[in-house]
């Protein structure tokens, strides 16, 4: 497999060779939507919580007297049948959404989303760019590089401060640490654009 290499002028320069185990891989969906609803899941917090009978204020007292009124029997007035009163089988914020990744299919599932964007020709390696900071330099950067407007993810292995200045004011433009891309910023993104560092530290990272 072979990625297209643009300098810092958005102009193609030549093809890197790179891993066919980790960038010619043959996608398989029912892999990668396991890995990605499990880090979702993780990711997700349990704030939604409503009150139980138990922990509704008030409704100490016996609405009234058991029998001679008429009424149907009642011991609170904070029941769950009553307006005001506790929720049944409500949401709890003790819920607990995590679910467990196997290492293996985590990575397995990496390797395929960056085949199929390389397969797609949806991933460039940029060569002897060096980031300034300033946003306008890297805005004139992405739209001389395929895909301009698209969704992109920046891989980057060094000098993320002055990138992540550069790249945060432009819509759709993200940056993440070639030691930590998932699935989840792969599949959120068209394209990746990342350096010759981070490819290496990709291969290395998802070497098998």
């Amino acid at each position: 497999m072979k990625l297209p290499v643009y300098d810092n002028k958005g102009k193609k320069q030549a093809d890197m060779d790179v891993q066919d185990a980790i960038f010619g891989v043959k996608p398989k969906k029912g892999v990668i939507h396991r890995v990605y609803v499990a880090l979702e899941s993780n990711a997700r917090e349990p704030w939604a919580h409503s009150k139980d009978k138990s922990e509704v204020r008030g409704g100490g007292r016996k609405p009234w007297k058991q029998k001679g009124t008429g009424r149907a029997r009642h011991g609170s007035i904070r029941s769950p049948i009553w307006k005001g009163g506790g929720v049944t089988f409500g949401p709890l914020n003790i819920r607990n959404y995590t679910k467990k990744i196997n290492r293996k299919m985590n990575q397995s599932a990496v390797r395929m989303c960056l085949s199929d964007k390389a397969i797609h020709e949806q991933v460039m390696v940029l060569d002897g760019f060096t980031p300034d900071g300033k946003t306008k330099t890297f805005s004139i950067l992405r739209q001389a590089l395929p895909g301009a407007g698209r969704s992109t993810l920046i891989l980057e292995t060094n000098n993320t401060e002055k990138l992540g200045l550069a790249v945060r004011n432009i819509s759709n433009v993200h940056m993440q640490q070639a030691a930590d891309v998932n699935v989840v910023d792969l599949l959120h993104h068209q394209y990746v654009v990342a350096t010759k560092e981070a490819i290496m530290v990709l291969e290395k990272r998802l070497a098998i």
